[in-house]
């Protein structure tokens, strides 16, 4: 396989997210539409019990989840690595009033990737993360993407901390267009 496009077995990743969010008690999913999040995005849309809230920029994300903390509800931003730069102002709003938080990062720019103005953000999101003191967790492989998000939700709501996990450009497949 070159790379292009996951394998049957790992389009069940999506599910596992999903599963990993309700059990959580997760009731506000923000996200800027992608095509790696799409299968979570109309799972969200389908669940009752779940709030989608499409955006139009990433960083609209991060006020919708201090107003999911404030409001004592858990939530989650999903979005694509190109849009973590956009993000970075307003993560101070996270860092200064240390609500939790929690954002699922697909990653572009990396394995197999056509386009070159992918790679500048994918090659630094983990490092634009850290500068702005929120912890990044990783998942490569379709059997590690359950336990990392478990893992990084427990240190969101039960720890209070800022977590992204990079679900890696390997996992969900190189873009073709």
């Amino acid at each position: 396989m070159d790379g292009s496009a996951p394998a049957p077995a790992a389009l069940a990743w999506p599910d596992a997210i999903f599963a990993e969010l309700q059990r959580w008690g997760v009731r506000q999913v923000a996200y800027v539409p992608d095509g790696g999040h799409a299968r979570l995005i109309r799972a969200v849309h389908a669940e009752p019990t779940m709030r989608a809230i499409p955006l139009t920029t990433e960083e609209e994300g991060i006020a919708v989840l201090a107003g999911a903390a404030l409001g004592g509800q858990r939530g989650v931003l999903l979005m694509q690595s190109s849009g973590v730069g956009n993000c970075v102002n307003m993560l101070s709003l996270v860092k200064s009033c240390g609500f939790p938080f929690l954002a699922l990062v697909t990653m572009r720019g990396e394995w197999g990737e056509f386009n070159p103005w992918q790679v500048p953000m994918g090659s630094t999101t983990e490092a634009a993360f850290g500068l702005m003191g929120v912890g990044v967790r990783r998942a490569d492989r379709a059997e590690e993407v359950a336990e990392t998000v478990a893992a990084a939700a427990r240190m969101v709501f039960e720890g209070g901390s800022a977590v992204a996990v990079l679900l890696g450009q390997r996992l969900i497949g190189a873009k073709v267009f």
